[in-house]
């Protein structure tokens, strides 16, 4: 396998503003403050400290340099903003860099934004041959992937029906298929397959699978970051339009600002005076991939209390309520071996559960800790959010447990004094 694209030292900048100063006089002072390297006098206040203007350009990328193998397929990822969509633009030829070089080798398919290469006035039928006609394919190729790509979209019904009367969903749908059917050496897809539910985002990995094995390479933007562990092999991270990293995808992603071991703190001390719950620590135990909690996953919640009275048989609870204000599930001390025993001075309780099946999505967490009799020594609600990716569980999930108000997972608890 041979490398299918270099980068070197690609940059990209853009002109803010309208081109030009409006006047001879705003034009005339501008060049003259480059030439004596001063600051532009018609930048607007405050503009001179952003990290990545430069006078009245904006830097998308910055020296960004990296390879990609025949074969591979490479994620992409970086915060809103880091210069994902530029990069593929311009490996797309969409744009074209400031400065720098792109060398590609082979044919590329791309799907940038939705409905990207389709004209709203034809129908997906015209769409998808014109598509075919661009990158190249002759019109026997296309009638022969015709059938293929239709019946993958699952659009059958509105084939011949103008794309402008489509739902974005639909859009999707149809471009993907077409994008990945026309047998392109090199395939890139940005965040659009977002747009489509989770069954199809599902299918569209298990194509760009397929098409990897056919010796294809594959550029991914996603801000998924379990889609990207279970497809790619390596990935770029892109920051502030610099390259940070480059290499194995479990490594990435503490480059990204995600934990690869997922030990995320609570800091729940300030929340209310005289707290005895001090800090919560969300633990994943598995391996089930980096920096994600799913379904099946065992979790520790290690809480630390502090107290300077004895409290005897008191509760513990945690619930995770989605962001539609739906309680979902819970754990606590109840469904382990009993009450917690009495405690003095200082501590550190873990509940200990295994993730059940539920709809991927952020979730926030109702903490509470009561006496024997229920009733409260603290609570705290929305004290902080965890995100629970997707999972392999799609026909456990369909019915999900909003509709039932709260599922009780089988939990343990330990205490281990002073810490």
């Amino acid at each position: 396998m041979g490398t299918v694209i270099q980068v070197e030292n690609l940059s990209k900048s853009y002109r803010l503003g309208n081109i030009g100063g409006g006047t001879l006089r705003a034009d005339v002072s501008r060049w003259l403050a480059k030439l004596r390297s001063q600051t532009d006098p018609n930048l607007k206040i405050g503009q001179e400290h952003h990290a990545r203007l430069k006078g009245q350009e904006f830097s998308a990328l910055q020296d960004v340099s990296f390879e990609v193998q025949q074969g591979e397929i490479l994620g992409i990822i970086g915060r809103n903003g880091a210069g994902k969509s530029t990069l593929l633009k311009i490996l797309s030829r969409v744009t074209a860099p400031t400065s720098g070089e792109v060398r590609v080798k082979g044919r590329i398919a791309s799907l940038l934004e939705v409905g990207t290469g389709f004209h709203p006035e034809l129908t997906g039928r015209e769409n998808v041959f014109l598509n075919g006609a661009i990158l190249g394919m002759s019109k026997a190729e296309m009638r022969r992937k015709f059938d293929e790509i239709v019946a993958f979209s699952e659009v059958e019904a509105f084939i011949d029906t103008p794309v402008k009367r489509y739902s974005s969903g639909m859009y999707v749908r149809l471009a993907f298929a077409v994008a990945a059917h026309l047998e392109p050496e090199i395939l890139i897809v940005d965040e659009v397959l977002a747009v489509g539910d989770t069954v199809f985002q599902q299918k569209c990995i298990g194509k760009m699978k397929d098409v990897s094995e056919q010796g294809r390479t594959i550029l991914f933007v996603s801000h998924n970051l379990n889609a990207i562990s279970t497809l790619c092999s390596k990935s770029l991270v892109l920051k502030n339009g610099r390259l940070i990293f480059q290499g194995k995808v479990e490594d990435s992603l503490g480059h990204y600002g995600v934990s690869t071991d997922v030990s995320d703190v609570i800091d729940l001390i300030g929340k209310k005076a005289g707290a005895y719950l001090q800090t919560l620590s969300i633990i994943q135990n598995s391996q089930s991939g980096p920096g994600v909690l799913k379904s099946n996953d065992e979790v520790d919640l290690v809480f630390s209390i502090k107290t300077n009275k004895r409290l005897s048989k008191a509760r513990l609870s945690v619930a995770f309520t989605s962001m539609k204000g739906e309680r979902v599930f819970a754990v606590g001390t109840w469904l382990g071996p009993g009450k917690l025993p009495m405690l003095d001075d200082a501590c550190k309780v873990t509940i200990s559960f295994i993730m059940p099946p539920v709809v991927p999505g952020r979730y926030t967490l109702d903490i509470g800790f009561y006496d024997s009799e229920a009733n409260i020594y603290e609570e705290f609600y929305s004290a902080g959010a965890i995100e629970i990716a997707e999972t392999n569980y799609l026909k456990m999930i369909d019915p999900v447990v909003s509709e039932i108000g709260q599922l009780f997972v089988r939990s343990n608890f330990s205490v281990n004094k002073a810490f």
